[in-house]
């Protein structure tokens, strides 16, 4: 018998999800999440994993994890000591940043604080201009003085980032070889390796952040892995940004592909399962302990952008920018949200209701967790309107305290708003709601596409507690609430495949190039993406290379990513991918203007290395055992009232609920809202959708 097994760091729990390959069935296991050191909680998981299914060590087959080291170290500012090298006169770049602001109208906003410190900030002669000829020799007699500087700071980490290296990369490496010599346990990062494209600040950034989170993110996973190594466990992956995994090493080389690993794993789980159902146009929602993600995925295709911050708000839209640190890599295009089911709920000083940003976490949590929360969150209003089991969650394992969420509510918010705990919890949730609705908007509306034409996979452990009321607001027609919701994400890890994302800039109008260099640079790639591959068990004829290129109209600021053929590049493909981009812009924007020329920027390659497909299924009961119980909820349409509760586990294949009515299950707790009907299908996915009136 042959598992994979996922593990998912949440801000309450950390996931464990199996799966067995010869059936497809798969299980989870949830420990509480360790802030203090992630890598307990991981091993504890795993253990109790391990044990509960009784899996030989030599039974596994993939194990995959999902890490938020990169974020946790970048938003508690817990980096590395960092140097970074620049062209002389270009010292300053990160603290100048774009003029891009989150909002224009606030004053008084300041810029995230700058990774490296000035005094870190060192500079080189030499120059390059921007058609890639050397202006200025690197100036050797200047390196020796600063590897001495930097021996002196005793940094733990080097960033480096010269003008125009990503055209001619010849001072770069020779400047870097001569680090790496005379400084051989010190990381180096040079910006021509991590990211060799247009645009300095946003290629000195990415360089920066690779420093910067690097060392803490290697310390991690080697610790990791000499724990799981007593374990018997095989090599440890790691989910990148993108949606596929890989090796540690790999991972090293590039520590910012970790970042939104674990909200990847979640989307990646979402086309599995829209692959299977045969239901290719989703929104992917994520509602978790701290954060509520969307995304969307059209024609089986998920949404990648390169825009992305960490460290900021700006995740919260692609499209604003200038609250965190800048990085240009592929991460799958995610609008996120701080609503999860630990958001506490408070009043501001103008008297108005707010939920988050702020979160209970894993530690205290919820105030009905009972261990030491005092601030309503999200969850306890949720279990006082009857939606969770008052005693316990976790299948009994989790002890619930109701009166003290009821006593919590009051105190801080229906008391000041002069409204009983149950309206108070009433307003929280349609607060929460809201804010939900529009990070599918963002992903759905915003990106040119109608939420009406697809489905909603609702995951994470408070996803399906929301889902229904989301489909309302949005008017979309079905949701599909998969087996282990509440581990959903930590499934994805294990039914992706291996890999790795490469970019090269080629900045020229389409007119101008000839179709044999941009055949030329996509071979290069290729050949980087092979020796990758090669370091993997996977044999050749399941390695895909995927190719895409950025392109704008030559007098716009931003590109589009458009999907090129996988064909050897001529004229008439290059036709095509000018076609194909007006297209898409007319899509995204509203217009396109046939008459303008196109411009290439980028030219990206993604090798991935297929693994053995993945079907999933949850063991269904053979016949349905009716309701367990029944409990009083409060639905916004008729208040309050009596509601039958079902155990997930004892519905059969044909089960059908009409609403309103609640699903229970170890993970997770499904709302049926009124006017709506669930129905359990053959693989134990639950659909809900509009209850049919003649």
């Amino acid at each position: 018998m042959a598992w994979r097994l996922g593990v998912d760091i949440g801000g309450t729990f950390t996931d464990v999800a199996l799966v067995n390959d010869e059936d497809g069935i798969i299980g989870i296991t949830k420990t509480p999440t360790t802030p203090s050191n992630f890598g307990l909680g991981v091993v504890s998981g795993l253990t109790q994993a391990i044990n509960t299914y009784a899996i030989d060590s030599d039974q596994v087959t993939l194990l995959s994890h999902a890490t938020t080291v990169v974020t946790n170290a970048v938003l508690e500012e817990k980096g590395a000591k960092t140097a970074l090298i620049t062209t002389r006169g270009f010292r300053d770049l990160l603290e100048l940043r774009r003029s891009a602001r989150s909002d224009l109208y606030d004053l008084f906003q300041d810029p995230p604080l700058t990774l490296i410190p000035r005094h870190r900030r060192l500079e080189v002669t030499e120059r390059i201009d921007a058609a890639g000829t050397v202006i200025n020799p690197l100036s050797n007699s200047e390196i020796i003085g600063l590897i001495d500087e930097l021996r002196l700071l005793d940094v733990e980490a080097i960033a480096v980032t010269l003008l125009f290296s990503f055209l001619n990369d010849t001072h770069e490496k020779q400047l870097g070889s001569a680090l790496r010599t005379a400084l051989p346990d010190v990381p180096i990062f040079l910006s021509c390796e991590v990211l060799p494209e247009v645009r300095e600040f946003e290629r000195t950034s990415t360089t920066a952040v690779c420093a910067y989170v690097g060392p803490i993110l290697e310390s991690y996973l080697r610790t990791l892995e000499s724990a799981l190594d007593g374990l018997g466990l095989p090599q440890l992956h790691v989910m990148g940004s993108t949606g596929g995994v890989f090796d540690v090493n790999e991972a090293l080389r590039m520590p910012v592909n970790s970042i939104e690993s674990g909200p990847a794993a979640g989307v990646i789980a979402a086309q599995l399962v829209g692959r299977q159902l045969n239901q290719l146009d989703l929104l992917s929602f994520d509602m978790g302990g701290t954060t509520a993600k969307a995304s969307l995925i059209r024609d089986g295709q998920i949404e990648v952008t390169a825009e992305y911050e960490v460290g900021g708000s700006g995740s919260q839209n692609r499209w604003v920018s200038g609250t965190g640190h800048p990085i240009r890599v592929p991460v799958i295009d995610l609008a996120e949200v701080s609503a999860g089911g630990g958001s506490i709920a408070w009043i501001d000083p103008a008297g108005a209701l707010r939920v988050g940003p702020h979160s209970a976490g894993a530690q205290p949590g919820p105030v009905c967790y009972g261990q030491g929360g005092t601030n309503p969150t999200v969850t306890d209003a949720n279990l006082v309107l009857g939606y969770l089991n008052r005693d316990s969650l976790l299948d009994g394992s989790l002890p619930i305290d109701y009166e003290r969420a009821v006593g919590a509510l009051e105190e801080h918010i229906g008391r000041p708003m002069g409204i009983n705990a149950e309206e108070a919890a009433a307003a929280i949730r349609d607060i929460v709601n809201n804010s939900m609705a529009e990070a599918l908007r963002i992903v759905s509306i915003e990106r040119g596409h109608d939420p009406r034409e697809f489905s909603l996979v609702a995951f994470g452990g408070a996803g399906p507690l929301h889902a229904v009321a989301l489909a309302e607001e949005l008017e979309i027609p079905k949701l599909i609430v998969p087996p282990i919701p509440g581990g959903f994400s930590a499934l994805g890890l294990i039914g992706t495949d291996i890999r790795r994302d490469y970019s090269r800039t080629l900045y020229q109008p389409l007119s101008n190039l000839r179709s044999a260099a941009v055949e030329a640079v996509w071979q290069e790639l290729m050949a980087e993406g092979r020796r990758m591959l090669q370091a993997t068990d996977i044999p050749e004829d399941r390695w895909r290379f995927l190719r895409s290129a950025d392109l704008r109209y030559t007098r716009q600021a931003y590109e589009l990513n458009i999907i090129a053929p996988d064909d050897p590049f001529d004229n008439a493909l290059m036709e095509q991918l000018a076609a194909d981009f007006h297209r898409r812009h007319e899509q995204t924007y509203g217009h396109q203007n046939t008459n303008e020329p196109v411009h290439l920027v980028t030219l990206r390659l993604s090798a991935v290395g297929k693994l053995d497909p993945l079907e999933i299924r949850h063991q269904t009961a053979t016949q349905s055992k009716g309701e367990k119980a029944r409990r009083s909820c409060w639905f916004p349409t008729i208040g309050k009232t009596d509601c039958p509760v079902y155990d997930r586990n004892g519905l059969g294949p044909s089960s059908v609920i009409v609403g309103p009515a609640i699903v229970e299950s170890l993970d997770s707790t499904i709302v049926v809202q009124p006017g709506w009907t669930a129905s359990n299908d053959q693989y134990g996915f639950i659909n809900i959708e509009p209850t049919c009136h003649e």
